[in-house]
């Protein structure tokens, strides 16, 4: 999914350029401070960059902030959101304003922690089997 040059120019330049909320959300990300998964910033991916993205889990952290809130940035965004989709990737959202609050921002880590980590809901081992169950 490699994208064109100039949008690896432009990434580069984003990383140097981060807003407020997204170099706040980076200090909890980075070298592996999540569960041990490591997050890129700015990261490019086909003809669009992602604020975060996490290779291991094919997962996308968008900071949305105030320029967010127009009709065709929405529209923008769900397009976006859609091609991320249909190439794997899964799509958490944030608004600016709850990464900036700590009580928010704990729900922030926790709703990316529970995005990244293996599902513990299905056993790993197989459950025994009981006297008079059909045997598959």
């Amino acid at each position: 999914m490699r994208g064109p040059i100039i949008t690896f120019k432009r990434a580069k330049r984003l990383r140097r350029e981060m807003s407020l909320p997204e170099v706040v959300l980076w200090q909890h990300l980075r070298r592996d401070k999540l569960k041990g998964y490591r997050f890129r910033r700015q990261h490019p991916i086909g003809p669009f960059i992602l604020d975060f993205y996490c290779s291991q889990a094919r997962l996308c952290i968008e900071i949305d902030g105030a320029v967010h809130d127009s009709a065709e940035q929405a529209a923008h965004d769900e397009r976006r959101t859609k091609w991320l989709q249909e190439q794997g990737i899964h799509v958490l959202r944030f608004i600016a304003a709850d990464v900036l609050i700590d009580s928010s921002l704990e729900g922030v880590l926790t709703t990316i922690e529970l995005a990244v980590a293996p599902s513990t809901a299905v056993p790993a081992v197989p459950l025994p089997r009981f006297a008079g169950e059909d045997q598959k």
